[in-house]
C-alpha cells in the first residue's frame, strides 16, 4: 500500500508539473558544477539570488579548470546538474547509456584565434602553423579541426596544435612567447589577455567562420542532468530551470552585478575582465524543442567530420529533455502503478 500510494503521488506530482511548470520552493539543496569561463557566467546569479530570497532552492555551485573533472562527478552522483561542452555531453550519454540528459544549450560561439604578432588575416595563414589550444575532446577541438578541414588544411599534416588542459594555461604560454604566437581561446580568456597584452590580435572569430560553411548553429555549452536525479527529483529540476532563466536574464542584462559575482565566485579572475567579456559570451537560456534542434544539427555536423567527437553515434531522442521526455515518465509511472494493483 505504501509503494503504491508513493507511486501515485509521484504521477501526480509529474503531471502537475507538466501542467504548470513551476512549484513551490524546496528544501533541497543543488549540486551544479560549472567551469571557470562562459558556460558558468550564466549560472552565477543563482547564488545571488539564493542570497536575497528569491531562489526556489539552495544550489551549490563547484567551479573546475577542465571539463574531464565534472565527468566522474557526473557519473558517480557527486553533482546533479552541470554546465558542459556539448560534444562532451553527447559522449558520457553514450557512456553511461543515458545516464545523462541535455536540459538547455547555455553558451553559443565564445571561441576566436588570436595572435602576438601580425600574421594571420585568413584561415589559409594558419598553414604551417603551431596553434595553442584548450578543450582536447571538446568544443574548441572540434570546431577548430571542422573549419580547418573546411578551409582546406589538414589539421593533422598542415598544423601543429598544442593542447593545454586550462585556458590559462594557453594565455601564459602567449605571454611567455616573444612573437607570432597563435592560439584558440574562449571569451573571457581572450579579454583577460588583451587587457594584459595590447599587441593581442583577435584575426578570427570562429563563430563567424562556422556561418560562413555551416548553416547550423555554433554551441559551446550545454547545461545537463543526471537522468536518475531528474527522475526522483522532478520538482527541484524545474524550479532550477526557472531560477536558470532569471539567471541568465541578470548575465545579460546586470553587467555590473554579473561581473562582480563572477570574480566572487572565481569564474573569472576580475570583475572588470567580466564586465568587458560578458557582451561577448552569448550567454542564450533555450530549452524544449528549441534546444533540441539546436543540439541535434550542432551534433550531427559534428558526427559528420568525426563520429568520436559525439561518441560514437549520435544521441537518440531520450538525450533531451523535454515536455515529451518527461511525459514518457508519467507514463512509465502510470504503467508501474497499474502493474502494482494487479
Amino acid at each position: 500500500m505504501k509503494k503504491l500510494t508513493s507511486l501515485l503521488l509521484s504521477v501526480v506530482l509529474l503531471v502537475s508539473l507538466l501542467a504548470c511548470g513551476a512549484l513551490a520552493k524546496t528544501n533541497s539543496t543543488v549540486r551544479v558544477a560549472g567551469l571557470k569561463g562562459p558556460t558558468t557566467m550564466g549560472l552565477v546569479n543563482l547564488l545571488a539570488m539564493e542570497e536575497n530570497g528569491t531562489a526556489s532552492q539552495k544550489y551549490d555551485l563547484q567551479l573546475y579548470g577542465a571539463a574531464d573533472e565534472i565527468v566522474p562527478k557526473l557519473i558517480k552522483g557527486q553533482v546533479d546538474i552541470a554546465a558542459i561542452p556539448a560534444n562532451l555531453a553527447a559522449t558520457l550519454y553514450q557512456k553511461t547509456n543515458g545516464g545523462i540528459q541535455v536540459m538547455a544549450v547555455n553558451t553559443l560561439g565564445v571561441l576566436y584565434v588570436v595572435e602576438k604578432g601580425d600574421t594571420v588575416h585568413s584561415f589559409a595563414d594558419l598553414k604551417g602553423r603551431t596553434i595553442l589550444s584548450t578543450g582536447k575532446g571538446t568544443t574548441p577541438e572540434y570546431v577548430l579541426r571542422y573549419l580547418l578541414t573546411k578551409n582546406g588544411i589538414d589539421p593533422d599534416k598542415d598544423v601543429k596544435i598544442e593542447y593545454y588542459s586550462e585556458a590559462s594555461e594557453v594565455t601564459a604560454q602567449m605571454a611567455a612567447t616573444k612573437k607570432d604566437a597563435i592560439a584558440v581561446l574562449p571569451q573571457p580568456y581572450v579579454t583577460a589577455a588583451q587587457m594584459k597584452d595590447s599587441d593581442l590580435r583577435v584575426v578570427l572569430d570562429l563563430t563567424k567562420e562556422w556561418n560562413k560553411v555551416c548553416d547550423t548553429q555554433l554551441i559551446t555549452g550545454v547545461t545537463v542532468v543526471r537522468t536518475a536525479y531528474a527522475e526522483d527529483h522532478p520538482e527541484e529540476v524545474i524550479n532550477f530551470l526557472k531560477d536558470y532563466q532569471k539567471s541568465v536574464e541578470a548575465a545579460n542584462n546586470d553587467i555590473d552585478g554579473t561581473a562582480a559575482l563572477c570574480e566572487k565566485v572565481g569564474v573569472v579572475a576580475k570583475a572588470a575582465i567580466a564586465k568587458k567579456a560578458l557582451p561577448k559570451c552569448n550567454i542564450v537560456y533555450r530549452i524544449g524543442d528549441e534546444m533540441k534542434a539546436d543540439v541535434n544539427a550542432y551534433l550531427q555536423v559534428l558526427y559528420d567530420a568525426s563520429p568520436a567527437a559525439v561518441g560514437g553515434k549520435l544521441p537518440d531522442g531520450n538525450f533531451y529533455y523535454t515536455k515529451a521526455t518527461v511525459a514518457k515518465r508519467v507514463q512509465k509511472a502510470f504503467e508501474r502503478l497499474v502493474a502494482s494493483v494487479k
